[in-house]
């Protein structure tokens, strides 16, 4: 009986226990463990959570399509018509002609030849990247670059160097260094910067990209939409050579999805050797029509491409923080306990701001980061400063 009690508490399985189980000790000790909680989004703005109802700040969904009636009822029609699923990869029979359109759409909005739709934003950068980068290349990525870019870069085998943030001459120093040492070179960057909302210097970053070889990547999934008329960060930085034009259909295009613009024959490449899109399940028929239907409003409504960044740069003046360049504004704590003290705070207040803790952002940056939408009203953004301006005194 020992013996056997012995061997199930040596037993694979227990060990893999204790080793979970131990790590999430360790979390929890740094106030890093993480949970899901079940959250009900009622609308574009309000949402259901432990019981509460809240107003949410923390939403990506910037233009409030997620709940817009021509997006719904888009999404709605393709699934009675076609299912809710792809059925296979876009190889096999999951294709949909819809795919092809938004692929149009998206080329038309950023100005390239020709698009490709995958899965998920992480899904595009996870598979992009090993397929312009290997094991005898180099890839440089900003140091505050979103996972999935880190991820790419890393399933690539190349040799992977971050540089500092939006720091183009660490950039510079860097091709200048290690260049001519690999036989392609690639450089990823967010364009706007998800924790902390600042925005690349696009067109510097391609001047020395076309200097040294260089492939510029620039991931848009909180650019556009919000930006630039719409068309993203790129479209601040007029000329800029970005070949890989990377972007999501998940925040102000408000369905799900990822994307890539770029020129014909890249695009080609993808879709016959990109891992990502060969052995990955197709993007469902509503999924393309809800985002097509979404760049409609987006193409036509320039006062709701406008809110998002107006009403970020309101609550800016309010906290007398420095002005707001995009929908998303961080309010930096330090701690991962502050952090979630402060969240809990504004959730007495009535507001759903999450809070962001390592490894998501660096040590000693815990922080609030507050996305606004063009759904928000004026006078939820002016409670919501009183509320931070109230925890910051504390």
């Amino acid at each position: 009986m020992h013996r056997t009690a012995a061997l199930q508490s040596n037993s694979p399985g227990n060990s893999l226990e204790a080793y979970a189980a131990g790590k999430l000790e360790q979390l929890q000790a740094r106030h890093l463990r993480r949970e899901l909680v079940a959250t009900t989004r009622e609308s574009g703005l309000w949402l259901e959570r432990g019981g509460r109802r809240l107003l949410s700040f923390s939403c990506n969904d910037y233009l409030g399509l997620s709940h817009h009636a021509a997006v719904k009822d888009a999404a709605i029609e393709a699934t009675r018509r076609y299912g809710t699923g792809a059925g296979a990869s876009r190889l096999i029979t999951g294709d949909h002609p819809l795919l092809g359109e938004l692929e149009q759409r998206l080329a038309r909005l950023k100005g390239t030849e020709a698009a490709c739709v995958f899965g998920s934003g992480y899904l595009a950068n996870t598979g992009i990247i090993p397929t312009f980068a290997g094991p005898d290349d180099i890839v440089i990525v900003d140091e505050l670059a979103h996972a999935c870019i880190w991820a790419g870069a890393r399933l690539s085998g190349a040799r992977v160097v971050a540089f500092r943030h939006n720091d183009t001459g660490h950039l510079g120093e860097l091709l200048h260094a290690h260049r001519s040492g690999a036989q392609r070179a690639l450089v990823a960057t967010d364009g706007v910067f998800s924790m902390d909302g600042d925005i690349a210097p696009l067109g510097e970053l391609a001047e020395i990209c076309v200097r040294h070889d260089a492939w510029l990547l620039s991931d848009d999934a909180h650019g556009v939409g919000v930006l630039g008329e719409g068309r993203g960060s790129a479209a601040l930085f007029p000329g800029a050579h970005i070949p890989l034009q990377m972007g999501t259909l998940s925040k102000a295009i408000g369905g799900y999805g990822g994307y890539l613009c770029a020129a014909q024959p890249v695009i080609d490449f993808v879709k016959t050797r990109t891992r990502t899109i060969v052995y990955s399940t197709g993007l469902p028929p509503a999924s393309a029509a809800a985002a097509i239907a979404a760049l409609d409003l987006i193409e036509s409504d320039p006062d709701l491409r406008a809110a998002p960044l107006r009403k970020a740069m309101l609550f800016t003046r309010l906290v007398d923080a420095p002005a707001a360049q995009s929908p998303i504004v961080p309010v930096i704590l330090g701690t991962a306990e502050r952090a979630l003290a402060a969240s809990a705070a504004l959730a007495e207040e009535g507001f759903a701001v999450v809070a962001i803790r390592p490894p998501t952002v660096p040590q000693g940056t815990a922080r609030l980061r507050i996305a606004f939408s063009a759904a928000h009203d004026d006078s939820d953004v002016t409670r919501l400063a009183a509320a931070v301006r109230k925890i910051a005194a504390a």
